[in-house]
């Protein structure tokens, strides 16, 4: 019988390390994972000590049922009514490992959104992992899935937060967490960001090592069915979601990033044929997105090559880079968190302050964007295939891919690009 854990909130049920007792064949894939772990966190010499994100403690969000901390980061000069973003860290982490090495707080000064960061601990689970896994936290109405809303509810009070804009985001069992969220509070998160996370409810009839490596098959049908089972009586609208896997992840298998586009694409009632796929970043991570009708992008899909388990970051002080590689699972590729920014419409480094995702803050005005083919490409404003570079959405062709053409693109609606004249509408 699993042996629960102590340190619950007074009344609380008692939590279980897991949902079933391990068999052998599982006890063996556990001491794998941990031998991946003991030996990530042991190899070479120690990061060099780095100032670290001042984060704010606050106590009185609620009832708290799942026993978790909150931490804010609250940029100087936040605009009035800021869009929310919460952060959710991966096993053997804390709220300050993935303020300091994710690069969010930096975008968050940028960009101007209140960055909210929740934190379990081993009173909760030995691994510090979020209970992604157990069913006392994974519905809606209690446990830890409650206590983030609680963080919510707080950050609209106390910091005047746009209740109409507010995100998730979390790597591991921290993206499992942010899948826990979007599926059992889909009228709070009007998108998500998944990192190295897994389908909702996969625990429902398997065991969550299984879920991790090698994964679970299961139809869109299916899959979709298991959310919308998490809140029967909600009609829509469904958030958008984007899903980010290193290709040579061992942890959580590169197979879960397929059967999450599953699951996201049949609730939004989309094909799992990609409406087009770009080529983005320095390491030329592709990217498949899925549009609604109206143009939206509302499921994306972001294969991260060369990498293992960890949110990737891009150090340095670029406008395209972010994040610190100041502990395990960080590993150097794509500023991850600059386009999952971008994907919840927050970044504002771009010229026109367009949004991709298709929230278009603006009221619907078309923007413009004159760059090389190169840089549309990068930016995800165009895709490439065989040297040549094509306009995302229509398809015009723009010509070779490289930074000596340069064209002017008009977006409009959101993510349709056409060939327009330099002085553009």
């Amino acid at each position: 019988m699993p042996q629960p854990l102590a340190g619950r909130t007074p009344g609380a049920p008692p939590r279980a390390r897991l949902p079933h007792r391990p068999t052998p064949r599982l006890l063996s894939r556990l001491l794998a994972v941990v031998a991946v772990l003991l030996g990530t966190l042991l190899a070479g010499p120690a990061p060099a000590a780095r100032a670290s994100v001042t984060l704010t403690r606050v106590s009185d969000f609620g009832t708290n049922p799942g026993a978790l901390t909150m931490y804010v980061y609250r940029p100087a000069g936040l605009p009035a009514h800021p869009p929310v973003v919460v952060a959710l860290h991966g096993c053997t982490q804390s709220a300050q490992v993935y303020a300091d090495n994710s690069g969010l707080p930096r975008l968050a000064d940028q960009d101007g959104f209140l960055l909210v960061l929740a934190e379990t601990g081993t009173a909760n689970n030995p691994s510090k992992c979020f209970n992604w896994f157990q069913s006392g936290d994974n519905r809606r109405g209690q446990g830890e899935a409650l206590s983030v809303r609680q963080m919510v509810a707080r950050a609209v009070t106390a910091y005047g937060a746009d209740p109409r804009r507010v995100h998730v985001t979390g790597l591991s069992a921290g993206g499992a967490m942010t899948v826990v969220m979007l599926a059992t509070y889909p009228d709070v998160f009007s998108a998500g960001a998944v990192v190295a996370g897994l389908p909702y409810d996969c625990t429902r009839d398997n065991s969550p090592y299984l879920c991790m490596n090698p994964g679970v098959d299961l139809s869109p049908g299916d899959w979709a069915r298991r959310v919308r089972d998490a809140y029967p009586s909600y009609t829509g609208p469904w958030p958008r979601t984007a899903i980010w896997y290193g290709d040579q992840d061992t942890t959580v298998a590169p197979r879960n990033a397929t059967e999450l586009r599953d699951q996201w694409t049949a609730l939004h009632g989309l094909s799992q044929t990609p409406t087009r796929t770009n080529t983005i970043g320095p390491d030329a991570t592709r990217q498949d997105q899925y549009l609604a009708a109206d143009g939206t992008v509302a499921v994306e899909v972001d294969r991260v090559p060369g990498i293992g388990h960890g949110t990737p970051v891009d150090p340095g002080a670029g406008s395209e880079q972010c994040g610190s590689t100041g502990a395990p699972y960080f590993p150097v590729s794509i500023c991850s968190s600059r386009w999952i920014a971008r994907f919840f419409g927050l970044d504002t480094t771009e010229p026109g302050g367009s949004d991709p995702g298709g929230s278009d803050p603006g009221g619907g005005t078309a923007a413009c964007w004159t760059a090389s083919n190169y840089v549309h490409v990068q930016e995800g404003r165009a895709t490439t295939s065989g040297g040549y570079t094509y306009a995302g959405g229509s398809g015009q062709n723009m010509g070779l891919y490289n930074t000596f053409v340069t064209h002017t693109l008009k977006e409009s609606p959101t993510g349709y690009f056409t060939l327009a004249d330099a002085g553009c509408p």
